[in-house]
């Protein structure tokens, strides 16, 4: 990190926030700091025509209750509602590959609380379109496209930062939603902590005949986990998990093989199925921030920590540090505090880190417990998974948990505004 610049400095402030990284959380934290009556600096590399371009290609979000009364309070979801598909029901199975699941199931039912549908499928087509247009057209939002945050020298007043065009910004904070490789955390100093799980999750869209009626079902297999995650028009969104070697192989296969192997682990409950949209492969890791604020800088999303996709929680996590942040410097310059201090981003790092802790937890136990084929283990988690689903208690606590309906939450995940 560069040095800070003299405390006898006259500052110029150019913006309350800078963020480096215009995907989505960069994009959500933006309109949600804007909607507070902050002025924000979007910095990404990418121009907005190229990140909001393009037809369906097989990316897709599950978003929770909460997040979906997050985009409502951001005034997004009448936009996206008409093609986002409802969680009605999720099916959790253990079993192996030909031999189709454990008749042990753990059903949670929409109809167990109260608030409607557990959850919705959002394609990117949809939601990041979206997103880039209420940006382009909110007036405390500066977009630059075509840019990258290359340096950064926080200072008594505030941060500079200095882009790769040559330019320099000044602002009161900086966040990083740069993703796991976050520049903006490596700059600050904050190391990462966590380890390679030797699994890659192979992600794609299927089109198959028969209707899936909204049901999204996570069948746990030896070598990880397949879920199939309902979308509109026939099709689901899959997340395969393979061990990395197996993945890269099916990864290098033509179409019609990689549907081969596919098939037998899919199974035929929907009928016939073909690839619907592109095949992506990424590594799969825990790997969480020591730290989620430095001098004057902040981390959102993935830059603060990136989780198995086991639970699909990877989005709304991210939109949970959006909800805080944006709720703790709102509230804090609406009090005359400057909303870069450590005293500020310290209630920021308090109200996350224990959630994705514990999150992060959740999901490593149960990939860990679930990748395997011990038969002990193997006997064990059947016989839990029956027993949770024979206490209609329990299983809508985790039904709750899962919609992101519990603990101490944003004001923008209940639907309201700062």
């Amino acid at each position: 990190m560069d040095n800070a610049r003299p405390s006898t400095d006259i500052w110029r402030m150019d913006y309350d926030v800078i963020i480096a990284g215009g995907g989505l959380n960069g994009c959500a934290l933006s309109l949600a700091l804007a909607q507070g009556g902050l002025s924000v600096a979007l910095v990404d590399p990418v121009a907005q025509t190229t990140r909001g371009a393009g037809g369906f290609d097989g990316r897709s979000y599950a978003l929770s209750v909460a997040s979906k009364a997050m985009l409502g309070a951001l005034g997004l979801w009448a936009e996206l509602k008409a093609g986002a598909q409802p969680i009605l029901d999720i099916r959790i199975t253990d079993g192996r590959v030909g031999q189709g699941p454990s008749p042990l199931m753990l059903e949670f039912d929409h109809a167990e609380i109260e608030e409607g549908p557990m959850g919705f499928m959002v394609e990117d087509r949809n939601l990041r379109p979206v997103l880039l247009a209420a940006v382009q057209a909110n007036a405390r939002i500066t977009a630059i496209d075509g840019a990258r945050v290359v340096a950064q020298q926080p200072a008594a007043d505030g941060i500079t930062v200095t882009l790769d065009t040559g330019d320099t910004l000044n602002a009161a904070l900086l966040v990083g939603c740069d993703g796991r490789g976050s520049g903006v955390a490596r700059r600050a100093g904050i190391k990462r902590m966590g380890w390679e799980y030797g699994q890659n999750a192979l992600v794609a869209a299927i089109r198959h005949e028969r209707d899936h009626h909204g049901v999204a079902h996570q069948f746990f297999m030896p070598e990880g986990p397949l879920a199939i995650l309902p979308l509109q028009d026939n099709r689901s969104s899959i997340v395969w998990t393979e061990q990395r070697a197996r993945a890269q192989a099916l990864t290098d296969l033509p179409d019609d093989a990689y549907l081969d192997v596919l098939r037998p682990r899919f199974g035929d409950f929907l009928g016939k199925i073909s690839l619907a949209g592109k095949r992506y492969t990424y590594p799969l890791a825990l790997s969480i921030a020591q730290r989620f604020y430095a001098d004057r800088t902040a981390l959102v999303g993935d830059a603060a920590h990136a989780i198995h996709p086991i639970a699909g929680q990877g989005l709304n996590a991210g939109l949970k540090d959006v909800a805080s942040l944006a709720e703790v410097l709102t509230l804090a310059r609406r009090r005359g505090e400057n909303i870069g201090t450590e005293a500020v981003l310290a209630r920021y790092e308090q109200w996350r880190r224990f959630d994705v802790n514990a999150l992060a937890l959740a999901t490593d136990g149960f990939n860990r417990l679930f990748s395997n084929d011990n038969p002990l283990l193997r006997a064990a988690r059947d016989a839990g998974l029956g027993l949770v689903n024979a206490l209609p208690g329990l299983r809508r606590r985790f039904i709750r948990e899962a919609a992101g309906l519990t603990g101490d939450r944003p004001k923008l995940l209940g639907g309201r505004r700062v």
